[in-house]
This record gives structure tokens, C-alpha cells and sequence, in this order.
């Protein structure tokens, strides 16, 4: 593929920074080199000196002086290379991507570390992206509304500058974030289908991917791709730590470099630390170990799921409307017979102390009207989701 088009003017002028290329260089020399290249501080000064943090099996990841001399220091802006290594046999073995086994696009697919941020519009609206709205159901975006949006260009034109075709399509493929809708895997083929077609990206969100209820998972936009046109980002922000700002993004080589690119410039490279800290923990655990601790973790979220859908039919039946979510930590919930529930849910629902978020929060347009609400399942227990609904119900009656 040529990617040029999908490169803006700003991300093609960034050249390699020639300092964190001699930084990188160092990283890889062997001890016998002597260095007066980098302006890395002396990790001898720094006042921690070892660290050992026990996980939930009773084992430990010790940090010793040497290995904290590491994880206090400059690191690759691409992440570190054990780390990396881990990461790309991860996604073979999940998404088996088609592009490493095309002969003409042998070595395309890359990977990078990043430091973790949070899926939605807060990342795009700033950028001055013209978003186009594609209508969804209970399964996702629907294909036939992305068709017809497409079909006002032909596929020609995304030869051509001035007719201003659509770049990508930015999704959050399961558990979406707030409707906790998931994409089927017919739907995810029609869609890639015509991303083909049409010739743009698809930038596949997926921080909910480790949190999906039902066997077996949805195929992943990755692992249909077989000419390079998908980036994945996927976290470890929901399974193993939000704090430790962890994440992962696949895709083709050439873009994956204008992330590293940006990195260099903006936050130099993600924490060597907590890179460190999950990399010993993975390697600890295997892929095995690994996969086994997000059954776990699904384990707890469906009984969460299961206890937030048991308070909404016992309190909400007949006053609101919603689908079960098959993976994430959220329920979007419609209620009848009232169009804007923005004052309903930010100023008489905290009266009551109930707390959620009124639907417009999450449009384009956040002053929008919506009937909906987002409710999340993490962290209450099921008690208090119960107590939540009925004064929620309670409300809705004197509002109607």
C-alpha cells in the first residue's frame, strides 16, 4: 500500500531524532564500549535502590540494584526490546495476522509500546478530523449505513486529494465505550471489505478486547487484514493496571514509525519502569499464565454484568430499555419517555447519591439531547447496583 496519503505534512517532516538514535545505539552496544554520547544521568544517584512487588499467586518481581539501574533510566522510544518481543508473539497467537505470511509484505506488520490513553472523541475532536457519524445497533455500526455514506465517492477517488475521501474508520470493535455494543464477525468482514474498496484505514480501538463474555472471540479486524490497512491498539489498562499506563499498537511498519517518530519528540519513550514491571510479570506467567489470569478477570466482570442486569430488570423493566453487553464494563441504558435526561442524571440522580453519565457527554455534538445514560459495572458491588436502580426508577416515575 502507499500510506502517503494517510500521513499528514507535519508527521512526514519528522526525521529520526539523531539523539535518541545514539541513545538506542548504546542500549544495544556491549559493555565493553565506552560511551561519552548521551546525557542519560547517572542512575548511581538516583535514591531507590531495589524493589520487590508480590502478585496475586504469592510469587515475586525483585528489582535488583542492577535491574532498577534499568527501570529508572532512558529507555527505546519504541519500547523495550524483550517487552516488544513478547507483545508480537502475543498477536500471532491471537490474531495470527495474514501480512506475515504475504511474500510482498513480509515484515510490514510492527509493533510498538505506548504509553496508555483513553479510547473516544477526546483524542480526535482536537486534531480537526472531519468525524462522520455511522448509525449502529445493538451489533455495532451498521454496514449499509457506512455503504451509503461511502457511495456519495467512487473508489477512484481516493486517488484523488481534492475530492477529500474518507482516511479511516476509528472503532472500538467490543464492549464500545458507552454502549458496550460488539461488532460481529459477518459485519467486521463487510466492513473491511469496504475499507478495501474505498481504500482507508481502520484504526481497531479494542481496550475491551481481554473483557469479551462469550466463546469464542470475535475475529479481530487484525487478523483479516491482508493488505496492511488495520491499526490495532490494545491495553493492558483493564487487566492488568489503569495506573501503570500501559498499551500496545500493531500495524503496518511505515505508520508505526511515524508513532515512534512522535514519541521521540512528545514523551520521549513509555515508563521503563512499569515496562519492565509487566514485561518480568508476562514472562513469569507465559502466555499461558497470561491468558488464564484474563479468564479471571472475565470471570469477575460477567458476575458484575450479570448483577447490574438482574437490578435493571428488577427496577427498570417497562421505565428503560437496554441490550446486554458481551464484553467491557458498561450498560446503555434508554429511558422512555423522556428525551434529554442530561438534568435527570447530572443534578437529580446526584441528590439521591447515584452517579452516572448522561449520554450527550459521549456525542460529537455534547449539547446534544439524549434519552440515554451510561451505567458501569466495575467497581459497585451488586448491593449498591440494586440500591442504585431503585432510586434511579424512583426518579424516572416523577420525571415521566
Amino acid at each position: 500500500m502507499n500510506y502517503a496519503r494517510f500521513i499528514t505534512a507535519r508527521s512526514a517532516a519528522r526525521r529520526p531524532s539523531p539523539i535518541r538514535v545514539f541513545t538506542e545505539l548504546q542500549n544495544r552496544a556491549p559493555k565493553s564500549v565506552i560511551s561519552l554520547a548521551t546525557g542519560s544521568p547517572n542512575p548511581n544517584t538516583f535514591p531507590f535502590k531495589t524493589a520487590a512487588i508480590t502478585i496475586d499467586n504469592g510469587k515475586t518481581i525483585q528489582f535488583d540494584e542492577q535491574i532498577m539501574k534499568r527501570a529508572l533510566q532512558y529507555s527505546e522510544s519504541a519500547g523495550i526490546p524483550e517487552l516488544l518481543s513478547w507483545l508480537k508473539q502475543l498477536q500471532v497467537k491471537l490474531h495470527n495476522p495474514p501480512t506475515l505470511h504475504y511474500p510482498s509484505s513480509q515484515g510490514q506488520m510492527d509493533i510498538c509500546v505506548t504509553t496508555g490513553s483513553q479510547e473516544g472523541l477526546c483524542k480526535l475532536q482536537p486534531l480537526g478530523c472531519n468525524m462522520i457519524n455511522i448509525a449502529s445497533d445493538e451489533y455495532g455500526i451498521i454496514p449499509d449505513s457506512l455503504k451509503e455514506i461511502l457511495s456519495k465517492w467512487k473508489p477512484e477517488d481516493s486517488k484523488n486529494p481534492e475530492k477529500n475521501t474518507p482516511k479511516f474508520l476509528y472503532t472500538v470493535p467490543n464492549g464500545d465505550n458507552p454502549t458496550g455494543k460488539s461488532l460481529t464477525s459477518n459485519r467486521k468482514k463487510e466492513i473491511y471489505e469496504l475499507a478495501r474498496k474505498y481504500d482507508f484505514l481502520i484504526i481497531e480501538d479494542d481496550p475491551y478486547y481481554f473483557l469479551q463474555f462469550n466463546k469464542p472471540w470475535v475475529p479481530t479486524f487484525l487478523s483479516m487484514d491482508v493488505d496492511g490497512r488495520v491499526i490495532r491498539a490494545d491495553s493492558f489498562s483493564k487487566v492488568l493496571s489503569s495506573g501503570l499506563r500501559i498499551g500496545f499498537i500493531t500495524g503496518p511498519k511505515p505508520l508505526i514509525e511515524r508513532v515512534v517518530l512522535h514519541t521521540q519528540v512528545s514523551t520521549l519513550h513509555p515508563s521503563t519502569f512499569t515496562q519492565l514491571l509487566v514485561s518480568q510479570l508476562l514472562y513469569q506467567w507465559g502466555q499461558e499464565g497470561f491468558l488464564a489470569h484474563i479468564e479471571r478477570v472475565i470471570d469477575y466482570y460477567r458476575r458484575q454484568k450479570d448483577a447490574l442486569l438482574k437490578a435493571a430488570d428488577k427496577w427498570l423493566s417497562g421505565l428503560a430499555e437496554w441490550h446486554a453487553p458481551t464484553a467491557g464494563m458498561f450498560l446503555w441504558i434508554k429511558i422512555k419517555g423522556i428525551s434529554d435526561v442530561k438534568k435527570l442524571i447530572e443534578e437529580k440522580a446526584i441528590k439521591k447519591e447515584i452517579l452516572m453519565i448522561p449520554g450527550n457527554a459521549f456525542y460529537i455534538d455534547s449539547s446534544a439531547p439524549s434519552p440515554y445514560f451510561r451505567a458501569s459495572f466495575s467497581l459497585a458491588s451488586p448491593e449498591q447496583m440494586d440500591i442504585a436502580f431503585q432510586r434511579l426508577a424512583e426518579l424516572i416515575k416523577e420525571s415521566v
